[in-house]
């Protein structure tokens, strides 16, 4: 059995206006108005002055770790970490921070914002090999800095990056969710990503709500479900429109996916449906045998999902 814990979050000081992103990228008052009334997009969060993407994820994987211990570290990232201020020890410095100094690091990337989910999906398999402990436990990092990079943050026709992380424990007993299935996938045709042609945006938005159904429906598959069996979804938090389409294509009532985090907090990389998680179960909508299926979607474009049932506290 592999079990996930409850979901450590970590969030900065600073609030900005999607409206103020969309400005500075040149975009029309007709788009910026689609972000807001279309999209449901209205703030995004930032680093304050003085405050360290480095510290968010600290916080994130302190809540999550509970006072225990991990004997490797999974950070998922979208940017490169030569762009923000994870740089110069950094692995290092986290470990020592957490206690964590005997751990083993390593860096989970350009798969984009499918990265943390894809973690969670290594550290089962690290969890089952041979020679694993009983008690051994991975921790799965998830977060980058928008603000660091202004071209990365807008991404055309579909939402604005904040600075936001996410820290679950994965393990074999004693979670708050268990594992039941999960699956990846990736359509070569955008491998692109945001060097896409208008023609090719303009397909990925067309097609990409279907590739994330499909790639769900073989995440259930995986735990012998099927789509009747999600009682809620935990998405990928790009634009309420894009959910729309969803539901229409999977059948799942859009009720059933949680969407409250959008206009707060927006999209924030691969840390989106573990924070979507979080909020669910802190907002009481979550009961024990709640079968939901996390979904992240990347720029190239990659997908994952994972399927989890909600244990007894």
């Amino acid at each position: 059995m592999t079990t996930l814990s409850r979901v450590g979050v970590g969030l900065p000081g600073g609030v900005e206006p999607v409206a103020d992103v969309l400005a500075r990228a040149g975009c029309t008052p007709l788009e910026r108005k689609m972000f807001a009334k279309i999209y449901g997009l209205r703030d995004s969060p930032v680093l304050s002055p003085g405050e360290r993407m480095e510290d968010l994820l600290a916080s994130a994987a302190v809540s999550a770790l509970d006072g225990g211990s991990a004997s490797l570290v999974l950070y998922g990232h979208t940017l490169l970490m030569a762009e923000l201020d994870l740089c110069g020890g950094f692995p290092d410095r986290l470990r020592a921070s957490l206690g964590l100094s005997d751990a083993r690091f390593f860096g989970l990337s350009h798969i984009n914002c499918a990265s943390v989910l894809r973690g969670v999906e290594f550290a089962r398999r690290y969890l089952a090999r041979p020679d694993a402990g009983s008690d051994e436990r991975v921790l799965v990092l998830g977060g980058d800095q928008g603000s660091a990079n202004e071209a990365a943050r807008y991404i055309q026709g579909t939402t604005v990056s904040g600075d936001a992380a996410a820290a679950v424990v994965v393990g074999r007993s004693g979670g708050r969710y268990r594992y039941l299935g999960g699956a990846g996938a990736r359509d070569v045709r955008f491998h692109r990503s945001m060097r896409m042609s208008e023609a090719e945006f303009g397909q990925f938005g067309q097609v990409c709500g279907a590739l994330a159904v499909s790639t769900m429906r073989q995440a259930c598959s995986a735990a012998g479900l099927g789509l009747d069996d999600i009682d809620w979804v935990l998405p990928h938090l790009s634009n309420r429109m894009f959910w729309r389409t969803f539901a229409s294509e999977s059948g799942i009532p859009r009720s059933r996916i949680c969407l409250d985090l959008i206009a707060e907090r927006g999209h924030n990389f691969g840390a989106d449906a573990l924070m979507a998680l979080d909020h669910a179960d802190r907002a009481g909508r979550l009961r024990p045998g709640d079968v939901c299926a996390l979904i992240a979607i990347g720029q190239g474009a990659y997908f994952q999902a994972l399927v989890i049932s909600v244990e007894e506290s």
